[in-house]
């Protein structure tokens, strides 16, 4: 039953909630969550440390602009299913921003409590409000608008084009997605390993969608089947393209396309949709690899050499900068140290060496110094001579980033695109050069973050209400700033 008013423990004594993991040795060993979740009582504890501030500094800190505090005060009351029914008018991911928001950069990183103390831990009670509802069947799905009577096709059925589909289903229009892969979800899916993000999850959040309304068309991809053009043509009066970064960056060394040799891209996709764990039982070649090398930084990185070692590898990690570098996020570069990733820092691949059969035996680095920092205060590396070494392994991972597919761009000539591939938008609207057509997340930003392209997909979504009503997508009485 809900308490009447939140508890008044504030900041006061409780520390932070800290969920309970699985053993790292044993994790290391399968594609189970690593954490385990909170019990309603710790859930209640946590938000009762909530300042309920009055200018929330961690509402700005979100990409989305999540009411933060709204939410966190129900669940101080004993009331998860409120939390939720807040969050899902403002958010159609909760449980996945929950899980793989970078919380400490952003949302818990401006916590007043985090200036002298911990954060509230944010994102925990998001992925327990969601968690609540739906595994006791109590999730509430927003009201929609009447009918407008219009159409709008989503291009991408990842982050961002989920985000703007429940926006703009919300709103009252008819939506229709058009998804490339067999199954919706994008890099929710293909990209993000079980151990982090169960597939179940994104199911649900789907499915969610579709009560909406929302229509998914799956294996077609747009550029092919059908253009940008002939979508418009065709009796959808705006689009928006959500299509993600596909397309991965390659090291461009000597040997990099030796047998043996991956981008994360198809790495991650062989385990995560296509299941080579479990083969004979799905039809995916297994990569039965010793030493499994990964290049790279960031959270892909760490995905995949964790990954690696849950299907019985040697996990080497090799990383040009120092660890305290790494873009990763904190928890993900420390769950792969506790599950016995082997860290290379400061290291550079150089060539990758294969036998007489094109089949890859090792990949030689080279060592890598720090020097002084450039004007955006990073500091440069460069190469130690005379430093290289050999690391044996018979597969590489190459995980240093992606870019968007240039299908789109190269079907519909009057969109427009950037030097680096990326679709060209105005920044305060996010449409393209084609006035129906608004784009957001990786395709505009280039490889980013969920909550990113999600914030994108808000923002491009609202622009769409706009153009649909016939108003103008900017407030001409607010003057440009110089």
């Amino acid at each position: 039953m809900a308490e009447e008013k939140p508890r008044k423990l504030k900041a006061s004594g409780l520390p932070r909630l800290k969920m309970p993991e699985q053993d790292p040795i044993r994790r290391a060993t399968n594609f189970e969550e690593v954490p385990y979740g909170v019990s309603l009582q710790m859930a209640m504890d946590e938000a009762s440390r909530c300042l309920q501030c009055p200018k929330p500094r961690c509402i700005a800190a979100c990409p989305v602009n999540i009411r933060i505090p709204e939410f966190i005060a129900e669940i101080a009351k004993g009331d998860p299913k409120s939390a939720a029914i807040k969050l899902k008018k403002q958010t159609a991911l909760p449980a996945v921003c929950g899980r793989v928001c970078p919380q400490e950069s952003q949302c818990e990183g401006s916590c007043v409590l985090g200036l002298r103390g911990d954060p509230v831990a944010i994102g925990t009670l998001e992925r327990f409000s969601a968690d609540y509802v739906r595994l006791n069947n109590l999730e509430e799905l927003p009201e929609k608008a009447a009918p407008t009577g219009k159409r709008v096709a989503i291009i991408g059925c990842g982050p961002a084009g989920i985000t703007a589909a429940a926006d703009l289903a919300i709103s009252g229009h008819e939506v229709e997605i058009f998804e490339a892969l067999h199954l919706p979800g994008g890099v929710l899916m293909y990209g993000i390993p079980q151990f982090r993000l169960p597939k179940e999850i994104v199911v649900h959040e789907v499915e969610s969608l579709k009560k909406l309304g929302v229509k998914i068309h799956l294996n077609y991809l747009v550029g092919k089947m059908r253009t940008v053009d002939t979508l418009l043509s065709g009796g959808f009066d705006a689009i928006f393209i959500g299509s993600g970064a596909g397309l991965p960056i390659f090291l461009g060394i000597p040997g990099e396309n030796s047998v043996g040799v991956f981008s994360a891209n198809e790495f991650l996709t062989r385990f995560n949709l296509m299941k080579a764990y479990d083969f004979p039982n799905h039809g995916t070649t297994p990569i039965n690899a010793r030493h499994i090398v990964t290049v790279g930084g960031g959270n892909v990185a760490m995905d995949s050499s964790r990954t690696a070692l849950r299907i019985g590898a040697k996990s080497t990690l090799v990383y040009r900068r120092a660890r305290e570098q790494m873009p990763a996020r904190a928890e993900e570069v420390h769950h792969a140290e506790q599950e016995g990733v082997n860290f290379q820092m400061l290291t550079n691949p150089k060539r990758v060496i294969a036998d007489e059969n094109g089949k890859i035996t090792a990949v030689e680095c080279v060592k890598m110094e720090l020097g002084e920092p450039d004007a955006s205060g990073r500091r440069s590396v460069s190469e130690i001579p005379g430093s290289e070494f050999q690391i044996p392994c018979d597969a590489l991972v190459v995980a240093i980033g992606n870019r968007p597919n240039p299908l789109l761009p190269m079907t519909c000539a009057s969109l427009k695109t950037t030097k680096k591939g990326t679709i060209e938008v105005d920044p305060e609207t996010l449409q393209t050069s084609i006035p129906q057509v608004f784009a957001g997340g990786d395709v505009v930003s280039g490889a980013a973050t969920v909550i990113s392209a999600m914030g994108q997909a808000k923002i491009a979504a609202r622009s769409i209400n706009k153009f649909l009503r016939g108003e103008p997508l900017k407030d001409e009485t607010v003057p440009a700033s110089v």
